[in-house]
């Protein structure tokens, strides 16, 4: 790794992170390095930096400090690229086939240098488009596992537990999580986007005390279970694949917490597309086929990560609470419930809050668009609400089935 260069804060460009890379070393030839400002997110820069004789690439990603959706009035803290950095470098420990590598980070320039992965593409864009992934379930339900079993009590020395936890504080990004998943789609609070063929459909959601009681439950449950390390924004936008890899990257919101949120997210947006293909595949035949598969995703998904957190529990649990077979379940219970009413949420903001989905506002057809938004926001409502009820993931999945 490459000796830190420090200097002060200033955001680069398409000329100074060229000069970056050859302080580096990065490259041989700098006079003919292509360099792309690739970033279509809301929080950062990402350049591409290729060599053009030899093809050689890379990825430089600097951290704003401010949200760029909506500006300067939005300030944000730097140390997110910190977080991002170390937390690749953490799961690169127990799955680095499914993490960019890492090749130098600066803290001062809020910046890391990684793997380029223009050989995937982003899965939410070949979902839109109807690809199948053939290891993606395995893939996804592999790391999941592995990230929450080895950052977990069960596995780690309480003192290493402890450390990682301090390592992994994020209150700046989790604040935005709090806010924008569980609390503002709740209410009728100005970051909220919907267009006004929607406003009876949430003011009826806004309503609904019960509701907002299990929200209010799940949000709590966010600020205080410190259980293992999440990846913290695992939707289809922040997964890279190809058919035969699965990449997770934009970590950035890294924190400690409940162990069903991650596999929520993941779980949530494949639900969502599953819906939008009512418009996205006209044909019949091929639109339920391919739902069919996106649920087969869901439901590999989870049977790949219980068997692989069972099988972790019983051979690396360091725990003692880990010799009973009764709190095994117990905790598996509490994953797939907490992750229920937290897909639920997910769901919801997806739908009317700040950040939406390209599968719902791509669908061209208006009037279907807000048709669906509206079975979306029943759907997210009643995990929320009944999350407790769904006993396992064939009833989950008959939820999906049902928009």
């Amino acid at each position: 790794m490459a000796t830190t260069l420090k200097q002060a804060y200033k955001p680069l460009n398409e000329q100074t992170v060229v000069g970056l890379a050859q302080k580096l070393k990065l490259f041989s030839d700098y006079q003919n390095i292509k360099v792309n400002e690739i970033g279509d997110g809301n929080l950062n820069l990402v350049f591409r930096l290729i060599e053009a004789d030899t093809g050689k690439s890379i990825i430089v990603k600097q951290a704003l400090p401010y949200a760029k959706v909506v500006g300067e009035s939005w300030p944000l803290t730097l140390d997110r690229a910190r977080i991002e950095s170390s937390s690749l470098i953490k799961s690169a420990e127990f799955a680095p086939e499914h993490v960019p590598e890492v090749f130098y980070t600066d803290q001062d320039l809020a910046l890391t240098v990684m793997e380029d992965l223009s050989s995937h593409v982003i899965l939410r864009k070949g979902l839109i488009e109807g690809v199948k992934y053939p290891h993606l379930a395995q893939h996804i339900g592999t790391f999941i596992a592995k990230s929450l079993f080895y950052t977990s009590d069960f596995y780690l020395h309480p003192f290493e537990k402890k450390e990682l936890v301090q390592t992994f504080t994020n209150p700046e990004l989790c604040k935005i999580t709090e806010d924008l998943v569980f609390t503002d789609p709740f209410y009728d609070i100005n970051t909220n986007d919907f267009p006004s063929e929607l406003k009876e459909a949430v003011s009826k959601l806004w309503n609904d005390t019960l509701l907002k009681q299990r929200a209010a439950s799940l949000k709590y449950k966010f600020l205080t279970r410190a259980e293992a390390l999440l990846h913290g924004d695992l939707h289809t936008g922040s997964i890279f694949v190809t058919e035969t890899s699965t990449k997770l990257i934009d970590s950035e919101f890294a924190y400690y917490g409940p162990q069903g949120f991650d596999i929520a997210h993941f779980f949530a947006n494949i639900a969502l597309n599953h819906a939008s293909q009512s418009f996205h595949i006209s044909d019949n035949l091929r639109r339920e086929e391919y739902q069919s598969y996106l649920l087969s995703v869901i439901k590999d998904t989870w049977e790949t990560f219980t068997a692989h957190y069972r099988e972790l529990w019983k051979t690396e649990g360091v725990e003692s609470a880990t010799k009973l077979p009764e709190f095994e379940e117990e905790i598996l219970n509490s994953i797939f419930t907490d992750m229920i009413g937290f897909a639920g949420c997910e769901v919801i903001r997806r739908t009317i809050g700040l950040a939406h989905v390209e599968d719902l506002d791509s669908i061209e057809d208006f009037n279907g668009q807000i048709e669906l938004k509206k079975r979306v926001l029943k759907l997210g409502s009643d995990w929320v609400k009944n999350a407790e009820r769904i006993k396992n993931i064939d009833e989950f999945i008959t939820y999906i089935r049902s928009v």
